[in-house]
């Protein structure tokens, strides 16, 4: 699956799969072939960081 290039969307879509689908940015990252760096680079850009207890960008 393709993540969004939108930001909002990007986080919309993470934020929804880390919750239903994946226990950690690493698992999500590694099951879709995503580059962690440049997705919490985008999700930066537009104010949020990950926070792993919460398993979610805030």
């Amino acid at each position: 699956m393709a993540l969004p290039s939108d930001p909002i969307m990007l986080l919309s879509v993470v934020n929804l799969k880390l919750r239903d689908f994946y226990p950690s940015l690493d698992a999500l990252c590694d099951d879709l072939d995503a580059d962690q760096s440049a997705l919490c680079a985008s999700l930066a850009a537009v104010g949020y960081e990950y926070d792993a207890a919460r398993n979610q960008f805030v």
